[in-house]
Formats: C-alpha cells, sequence, structure tokens
C-alpha cells in the first residue's frame, strides 16, 4: 500500500491515507492510454456528415438538349455531378466512427493514467469540499490555496453547489466518481480528489 496525504481546504495535512498499488502505481504504458483515448474521442464525434449524390438531387432526369448537331458538348442530366446543383461524387455519408475498446483495456488504462499523475505528484487529496451557497470566488480562493490551475476534481456524490460554483472558472472541470475517465486525467495538469471519492474509483478499478 502506498500512501498519500491528505489535506482540508486550508492547506493543511490532516492525515495520512492508504491507496492501493495496484491501481496508483502500476507500470504505464503509452500505446494502452493512447488506444483508449483514440477510442474515447471517436466515439463522441457525431458522424453526421451528409451529402446528396446524383440519385438523391431533386432535378428532372430529361436530357438538357440533343446529343449532334447543337454544337455544344454532350450532356446528360441536370443531376449530374459536373453541374451546378448536381449531386455530390463520393461525398461524405453518416457513419459511425466509434472503436470498440474492450473493458479491460478501459479499466488497465484509468489505473495508468492515474498512477501517471500520483508519481508526478500532480495527485491532491482534499477531506471535503463544502459550500453553503453558490459562489465561485470563494471556490477560486480554495484552489489559489493549493496553487492549483488547469484542474480534474473528482467529487464523491452530486453537490449542485460546488458543480455550479467551479463552471465558470474554464481551466477547472468536475466530475462524479462514476465518470472519471482517461482523456480527462490526462488534458488536466493536477488531479484533486475529494477523500471520499478514492473508495469509489478504488472499488470500481479493483480486479
Amino acid at each position: 500500500m502506498a500512501l498519500i496525504d491528505v489535506h482540508n481546504v486550508k492547506g493543511e495535512k490532516i492525515h495520512e491515507r492508504d491507496i492501493k498499488d495496484e491501481i496508483f502505481n502500476v507500470f504505464i504504458r503509452e500505446d494502452i492510454l493512447h488506444q483508449v483515448i483514440r477510442g474515447q474521442l471517436t466515439s463522441s464525434r457525431s458522424g453526421s456528415a451528409s451529402t446528396k449524390n446524383r440519385s438523391k438531387v431533386r432535378a428532372s432526369s430529361r436530357k438538357l438538349w440533343r446529343q449532334k448537331g447543337t454544337g455544344r458538348a454532350r450532356v446528360g442530366a441536370a443531376s449530374s455531378p459536373l453541374r451546378r446543383g448536381g449531386g455530390v461524387a463520393f461525398g461524405p455519408l453518416p457513419r459511425d466512427y466509434s472503436l470498440k475498446i474492450n473493458k479491460k483495456i478501459r479499466k488497465m488504462a484509468l489505473r495508468m493514467a492515474l498512477a501517471d499523475k500520483y508519481k508526478s505528484g500532480q495527485l491532491l487529496v482534499v477531506d471535503n469540499i463544502h459550500l453553503e451557497e453558490k459562489n465561485t470566488g470563494k471556490f477560486f480562493n480554495i484552489l489559489k490555496t493549493f496553487d492549483l490551475d488547469n484542474v480534474l476534481i473528482i467529487t464523491e456524490r452530486e453537490d449542485e453547489n460546488l458543480e455550479k460554483s467551479s463552471r465558470n472558472i474554464r481551466s477547472v472541470k468536475l466530475l462524479r466518481a462514476e465518470g472519471l475517465n482517461v482523456y480527462d486525467i490526462l488534458s488536466h495538469e493536477n488531479l484533486l480528489f475529494i477523500e471520499g471519492a478514492i473508495g469509489k474509483v478504488e472499488e470500481a478499478l479493483a480486479g
């Protein structure tokens, strides 16, 4: 078992907590992290780009003028891709970009992302952040206490005051433990856990 310091909102260390080595102290493989992040990003693509080919364009199929004798180039229907307003040749159609990533690989990548933050000293734990009202200023002062910028905060449960106080700060993102993902961990410089959320994450990633 590894140990990590737990602080209060004033930045004072209040105790140490055990964290599981099989989650926060694993060997990091960049290829697995890359695979999972790529899968996460491609799955978020809507894939809704769409064009009309010549069969879908609303236009007469009648030959525009006769084949010979006019002195003009031969021509077919108005829906031809060669004509303005005609169909698009080989244009994009709706498609599914998602990549299937096995559950075992996703869990492994989450452990590696957490281990990366722990080993680099960018993982902090706070016993609790309680705001009696929605107040961005008070929340920002807590972050200043820890000298945090570009931070992902993991909470144990829904907290409306905390969520609404943090959403106006562009460099801060708040996630509940069940929504933890590799991309958000690695795209933020720091990772801040509310202490109760660690147990939930360890339970989800065990085995």
